[in-house]
């Protein structure tokens, strides 16, 4: 079928499409009372997961809420109605909550797990169009996600009344996120693989080089063989420590540059002489990231790492958080 809608129109349809979610997800917050405080509630002090379950549409809206529930703080995972009722029954367990979704609140497979629930005594959260309905009336929570009309102009495929849902979903989502008190740092262990993960977890300790890479001079060091050091661990500096091993600097190959110009006897001229103050230096705790910014606010491109003493533990170049990929 070939289409005959000009430019403007396909401009148009996009745009009432999107007027009309948008619309129906302002009217969502006009709906958050008692049943949304009550779904907390009975979540919160569940000692088992969230278990959502939702047939076609409402079911893939269902797994995605699940998923965000899951990396969220809140145990959850999706149980296919139909599988339900063929054994999955036995995935839901005593101390587990189950939100059930349905845009009519009558969809069949959905209504009948509701006596099994019922007598398991599990508690159920509700999320449908329609607050009259079999499976609103059942639960102990209804969560209203009507809205006036599917932008789908033959009124038949889930589009504004699947986008509602999932919004409250969110909104439910994030709530117990808050309420739990879940960080930043509580996200990255249950995204361990990404690259969040790595800005959130790696930290300076997991990727310096320490031990015999570190390049370390003492401060009497005549430069000629504080070149050495340099040359042969190969981060293009190094640190000097004085007699008790605290830092007292680093020299780099931008220092060997303006030695030379000063016309500086590299064979006689002991390497403490030419650094001027200590070195910007971190603690081996640090995240990864935060030390990517220290080098890029200072445009540097290496960092010590010193213990609580101050002494050298270990060197960290922008290359290596590179390569760990904590951008």
């Amino acid at each position: 079928m070939t289409s005959e809608m000009t430019p403007d129109e396909y401009t148009e349809v996009a745009r009432r499409t999107i007027r009309m979610e948008a619309q129906a997800v302002e009217l969502l917050e006009q709906r958050i009372g008692p049943d949304f405080y009550q779904a907390c509630d009975l979540i919160i002090r569940c000692s088992g997961r969230v278990v959502v379950t939702g047939m076609g549409k409402s079911g893939h809206i269902g797994r995605k809420i699940a998923a965000t529930m899951a990396s969220t703080g809140t145990p959850s995972f999706f149980v296919h109605p139909g599988e339900a009722s063929h054994g999955d029954i036995g995935m839901i367990t005593e101390g587990d909550v189950v939100l059930a979704l349905s845009n009519s609140g009558t969809t069949s497979e959905v209504i009948t797990l509701l006596p099994l629930i019922k007598r398991m005594g599990i508690p159920l959260i509700s999320m449908t169009g329609n607050p009259q309905s079999t499976l609103a009336q059942a639960a102990e929570a209804h969560l209203d996600v009507q809205v006036q009309a599917e932008a789908c102009p033959l009124g038949l495929a889930p589009t504004t009344s699947t986008t509602a849902t999932l919004v409250m979903g969110d909104a439910l989502a994030i709530t117990l996120l808050e309420a739990r008190g879940f960080t930043a740092e509580d996200f990255a262990f249950s995204h361990p693989g990404g690259a969040l993960g790595r800005k959130l977890l790696l930290k300076v300790e997991d990727i310096m080089h320490s031990g015999d890479e570190l390049p370390q001079v003492t401060t009497d060091t005549p430069l000629r063989h504080a070149l050495l050091e340099m040359t042969t661990k190969g981060f293009g500096m190094t640190t000097v420590v004085n007699t008790s091993g605290e830092l007292q600097g680093v020299f780099t190959d931008g220092d060997l540059r303006r030695a030379i110009d000063n016309n500086i006897d590299i064979n006689s001229t002991p390497i403490g002489k030419m650094i001027k103050s200590k070195c910007r230096a971190v603690n081996r705790d640090l995240l990864a990231a935060e030390a990517l910014k220290i080098i890029e606010d200072f445009k540097i491109t290496a960092l010590v790492v010193e213990d609580s003493n101050h002494r050298p533990i270990g060197v960290l170049h922008m290359h290596d958080i590179l390569r760990a990929g904590v951008m």
